[in-house]
């Protein structure tokens, strides 16, 4: 198994470490339907996010491919999760290795070392569902996708995050970063 990795890691930018874990979705059949998110710990924006019905090493991949589509995470990006059997499955295992991405995995009976992403799912189901169900998957995916895309990501604000949303976190650390990188031009001579 992989160790934690994020266990006094210093979290300083923008997708230098991603935390994932997946929830059941309660339909009002009494089934399920299950969303797996990939977290940024630094502006806690959902970068990748997946609602299937079925809880397979697929559910977390596609939501993976969707944060690298969107984001294009350099490589050394630690990865982590609990220790699931979605997080040792050998073809994500490979997408990883293949991005040159860094496993990270909880260790064993520490729910604390994936509390980002269990937070997470806490407020998503506080405010989104409020004790309900969803008809079905595909509404599941439907209001799931207004949750994260118009909402969380872009206006939701966070007090670890100086009351700022996720996409406002992240855009300043990004301006910071180019004036900085320009004073850094101007003070040096040609």
């Amino acid at each position: 198994m992989s160790p934690n990795l994020l266990d006094g890691l210093d979290i300083r930018r923008p997708q230098q470490a991603f935390v994932s874990d997946i929830t059941y979705l309660p339909l009002r059949n009494g089934q399920w339907a299950y969303l797996a998110t990939w977290l940024d710990l630094y502006s806690r924006k959902i970068t990748g996010w997946q609602v299937a019905e079925s809880m397979t090493a697929d559910l977390i991949i596609g939501a993976l491919r969707q944060a690298i589509v969107r984001g294009q995470p350099a490589r050394g990006l630690i990865v982590h999760s609990d220790r699931g059997g979605q997080y040792v499955d050998t073809e994500f295992r490979q997408l990883l290795a293949a991005c040159g991405y860094q496993q990270s995995m909880s260790r064993a009976g520490e729910t604390y070392d994936n509390a980002f992403a269990e937070s997470l799912f806490s407020r998503y189901k506080a405010e989104l569902l409020e004790g309900g169900a969803f008809r079905d998957v595909t509404e599941a995916q439907l209001e799931t996708f207004d949750y994260i895309e118009r909402y969380y990501n872009p206006l939701r604000r966070h007090s670890a995050l100086g009351y700022l949303s996720p996409e406002e976190f992240e855009r300043a650390y990004y301006q910071r970063a180019k004036t900085e990188t320009l004073t850094i031009k101007e003070r040096t001579p040609s």
